[in-house]
């Protein structure tokens, strides 16, 4: 939902024409929404309808409102204190961002959502469970560890619901997922949310839904509202050319992916240490502290997140300005989600993605999808010259004899990628510094 008038063409119309129960309509004005999203206009009325949905979107469109809405007001006028809608998620930050949409919204329905997921003690969800919800808000294998032991009962399910299914598939929990359904009551309405649409996806889809509507706003590839940008340097230097970004990029937000978890905590650190204020998310956090940086992070405390792909999942933060690839996406479809970070809302944002010779044959794969070159750039005073410390090649076991070739990818590149040289330009303010920035909320 935005809070600002939309200019994209769609049907543009307000929530009063959904003629939804004036309990969920006070939760709507409540929050300061005017108009729904593309993606809401048009999959509610066919969640009303009762009909199965396939939603395909961006992240940051507005899916999550565009099932809790209709969810909601098809529970009004049903028996309390039993579960009747099942959301999967593929991460414990999204569970939560996802009932507190529903808290937020469903606040005067009188209706309850309960958060089941692994990583906590189970015993206060499984004492909510018993207390009566009617929305459960799960991740698929704490669920199925409930289920194994009689602790949660979905035999009165009538609304599956599969949100960000990409990523589901991309952790693993497509076996979870059909033995949950399995257990599920046949009769049943199920709606899919996703950014992108994999093969796995759509054979899941044929397996489990019945006739959908199927429903695209936009296409697949990342957000126009994003610009992106390419640097090549290896990977010895990279953290040498994130911190003269950050100290002469003009942001607001920033939020750096990395492949792993070990690397995302001590890349956190070094930033922190070079006088950032910065902290990492990753699965290997307790909840607690999960928790604690994610909000930390929205309201402004932390100005620069360091996270792995899984971890992330659940951010949804309006004032991301940028999003750092310190470690390039293993596939076109991460690079989607990773980037649909920013440029959220119609705002604009910036993609930066760090390239080693190794991974440029890559590139031309994401600009395939994009349907564009992407701006290759360089700093001039950076020096790429710097050989890797004694013992370290930089993680490729390439022989040192390579870097005549490291040297005309840095420079001279024959490819599909346009190369540009930076001492000073608009995105690099070398006069602002994250350091000295006042914190700002990210909302």
């Amino acid at each position: 939902m935005q809070k600002t008038k939309e200019t994209t063409g769609e049907l543009s119309t307000n929530f009063k024409t959904f003629n939804l129960y004036p309990q969920i309509e006070s939760g709507i004005e409540v929050s300061g929404y005017l108009e729904p999203t593309p993606i809401q206009v048009r999959c509610i009325p066919s969640i009303l309808d009762g009909r199965d949905v396939v939603g395909l979107a961006h992240t940051g469109t507005g899916k999550t409102a565009a099932f809790v809405l209709p969810i909601l007001q098809r529970l009004m006028d049903r028996p309390r204190r039993l579960a009747r809608v099942l959301i999967l998620s593929p991460t414990r930050e999204l569970a939560e961002q996802t009932h507190e949409a529903i808290s937020q919204l469903g606040r005067w329905t009188k209706l309850k959502s309960v958060t089941v997921y692994g990583g906590v003690n189970k015993n206060p969800q499984i004492t909510k469970l018993r207390h009566g919800a009617e929305i459960i808000v799960a991740c698929p294998g704490r669920l199925l560890d409930l289920m194994d032991h009689g602790e949660v009962d979905i035999s009165h399910i009538e609304i599956l619901v599969l949100d960000e299914a990409d990523r589901m598939f991309d952790i693993g929990f497509l076996p979870d997922i059909r033995k949950i359904v399995k257990r599920l009551p046949t009769k049943r309405q199920t709606l899919l949310f996703s950014a992108t649409m994999p093969d796995d996806i759509r054979i899941l889809v044929q397996e489990i839904l019945r006739n959908p509507v199927n429903i695209q706003v936009g296409d697949t590839t990342p957000v126009s509202t994003v610009s992106h940008a390419i640097y090549p340097v290896e990977q010895h230097l990279k953290t040498a050319l994130l911190m003269r970004l950050l100290k002469g990029t003009d942001t607001e937000s920033v939020l750096v992916f990395t492949r792993t978890k070990s690397r995302a905590t001590r890349l956190a650190e070094q930033i922190a240490k070079a006088g950032f204020v910065a902290a990492s998310l990753q699965g290997d956090l307790p909840q607690t502290k999960r928790q604690a940086v994610l909000s930390g992070y929205r309201n402004g405390k932390y100005q620069i997140l360091v996270a792995t792909d899984i971890a992330a999942r659940g951010i949804d933060v309006s004032g991301i300005s940028h999003v750092i690839n310190y470690d390039m996406p293993d596939t076109v479809d991460a690079y989607t989600h990773r980037i649909g970070r920013t440029g959220r809302a119609l705002k604009t944002g910036d993609a930066f993605t760090f390239v080693t010779l190794k991974e440029r044959a890559f590139v031309w794969t994401i600009e395939k999808a994009l349907g564009e070159q992407i701006e290759k750039r360089t700093l001039r005073d950076f020096n790429y010259a710097v050989p890797a410390p004694a013992g370290n090649d930089g993680g490729h076991n390439r022989p040192r004899q390579q870097s005549a070739k490291r040297k005309s990818f840095m420079t001279a590149q024959g490819q599909p990628m346009m190369q540009r040289s930076y001492a000073s330009s608009p995105t690099l303010k070398t006069s602002f510094s994250l350091r000295n920035r006042k914190k700002r909320s990210c909302r």
